[in-house]
C-alpha cells in the first residue's frame, strides 16, 4: 500500500510540474508568435502575398470563364447542342 501511495503522489507531483512547465513554454511561444506577427516587415510580406493571390485568382477566373464560353460556342457552332444538364456543366441536384 505504501508503494501505491508513493507512486500516486509522484504521479500527481509530476503532473503539476509538467503542467506548469508546459504552460510556461506555451506562453513563451505565444509571446514570440505575437512579436513576429507585429513585425512590420512580416505584415507587409503577408499583405503582399495576399494581394498577389487575389490578383492571380481574378486572372484565373477570367481565363476559365473565357475557355468555358469558347467550348459552349464551339458546341453550338458545330451543331452539338447539349442537353440541359450538359449545357449547365453538370446535373442539377434538385
Amino acid at each position: 500500500m505504501r508503494y501505491k501511495l508513493v507512486f500516486v503522489a509522484g504521479l500527481g507531483l509530476g503532473f503539476v510540474i509538467g503542467t506548469r512547465a508546459g504552460r510556461e513554454v506555451y506562453e513563451r511561444m505565444k509571446t514570440s508568435a505575437k512579436q513576429v506577427a507585429d513585425n512590420p516587415a512580416v505584415r507587409n510580406a503577408a499583405e503582399s502575398a495576399a494581394q498577389t493571390g487575389r490578383q492571380a485568382a481574378g486572372k484565373a477566373m477570367h481565363v476559365v470563364g473565357d475557355q468555358a464560353q469558347r467550348i459552349k460556342s464551339r458546341r453550338h457552332h458545330n451543331g452539338q447542342v447539349a442537353s440541359y444538364e450538359e449545357e449547365n456543366w453538370g446535373p442539377t441536384n434538385t
